[in-house]
């Protein structure tokens, strides 16, 4: 059975609106911009401030080391330039790259958010400042994490308008439920996918010195199809050796780490435990990572000697269309 649009945005807000009714609030409003973190949960998940990154038990903080290679893997990787490209951290030092957060209190005002996607996009209004950090380039996202309520709020080509602001696309998620997007629909990733919860984050790599989650990255081009949790396609061929968004891979349990170090050892080993998901078109094998000051960039530079052909791809779940 098909369920109208209306109903399935009507299920998928539900938690979400008892979340925040039941949050907190207080606090003393206002962005915090300093990139701030906590430890991870036991079982796999990150958290930042008093907030776990989903439940232990979501897809992103599930451990996929022992499940098995997808049947279509080397074609995959292969598609994916694999034999051709490797690895690389697309953030840094420079504010240029990478993708910027905040945090917020549960007392933030929310103001209007005006949206070119409105039918996929989650209605305002969003407590987001008027400070709040805009990523650098053409995609120009805004993630703010209200830390009370642990409800995430993210926006894609987003542009601050006084009092509020514009954006193409914009997503809420309840960081204490499993739900989905409903199918077919965008978020502020092409994915449909929440972005905060994929990025490398200093706090976890460095400060902690682990990573409990899946990480995202992009590759060229992508099939017109997706697979759980991603909930959207933005494909240009049916061709189904090209990947999915939503496909999971892996680096290999035998890829030998041991020379690494810092952060680089630190993302690589997440990679074989939890992996990444394809969150988005752009260049093959570009993960995602925070914008922070903090990076050394001399220790990054080592991912990119990690190459495509490395990974595996991880039998997940079916394609939808």
């Amino acid at each position: 059975m098909t369920v109208p649009k209306t109903a399935r945005f009507f299920l998928y807000l539900l938690p979400i609106l008892l979340a925040s009714a039941c949050g907190s609030g207080g606090g003393s409003g206002g962005a915090q911009t300093q990139n701030t973190g906590g430890s991870g949960a036991a079982n796999g998940g990150g958290s930042l401030g008093d907030c776990a990154i989903f439940p232990s038990d979501n897809p992103w903080n599930r451990d996929v080391s022992q499940d098995p290679v997808d049947p279509n893997s080397d074609a995959y990787i292969a598609r994916m330039n694999g034999d051709s490209e490797n690895l690389h951290p697309d953030f840094g030092s420079n504010p240029d790259y990478g993708i910027p957060y905040t945090t917020v209190k549960g007392d933030q005002p929310k103001v209007p958010v005006s949206f070119s996607e409105a039918d996929e996009s989650d209605p305002g209004p969003y407590p987001i400042p008027p400070n709040a950090p805009v990523e650098a380039g053409g995609d120009r996202h805004v993630l703010v994490l209200d830390t009370d309520n642990c409800i995430l709020y993210e926006m894609f080509a987003a542009e601050y308008v006084g009092p509020g602001w514009e954006a193409f696309s914009g997503a809420i998620f309840n960081l204490n439920s499993n739900a989905l997007r409903p199918d077919t629909w965008t978020s502020a990733d092409a994915a449909g996918l929440p972005i905060l919860p994929g990025l490398v984050r200093y706090d976890e790599a460095v400060t902690q010195g682990e990573i409990r989650h899946a990480l995202r990255f992009t590759v060229a081009s992508t099939q017109q199809a997706f697979i759980h949790p991603a909930t959207h396609q933005a494909g240009d061929t049916t061709d189904p050796d090209a990947p999915p968004m939503g496909l999971r891979v892996r680096l290999k349990a035998d890829f030998d780490t041991s020379g690494f170090t810092g952060a680089s050892r630190v993302v690589l080993e997440a990679l074989k435990k939890y992996g990444m998901f394809v969150a988005d078109n752009g260049s093959d094998w570009f993960i995602s990572g925070a914008t922070d000051a903090r990076w050394d960039d001399e220790d990054l530079e080592q991912l990119k000697t990690v190459p495509g052909n490395a990974f595996e791809v991880v039998q997940t779940g079916p394609l939808h269309y």
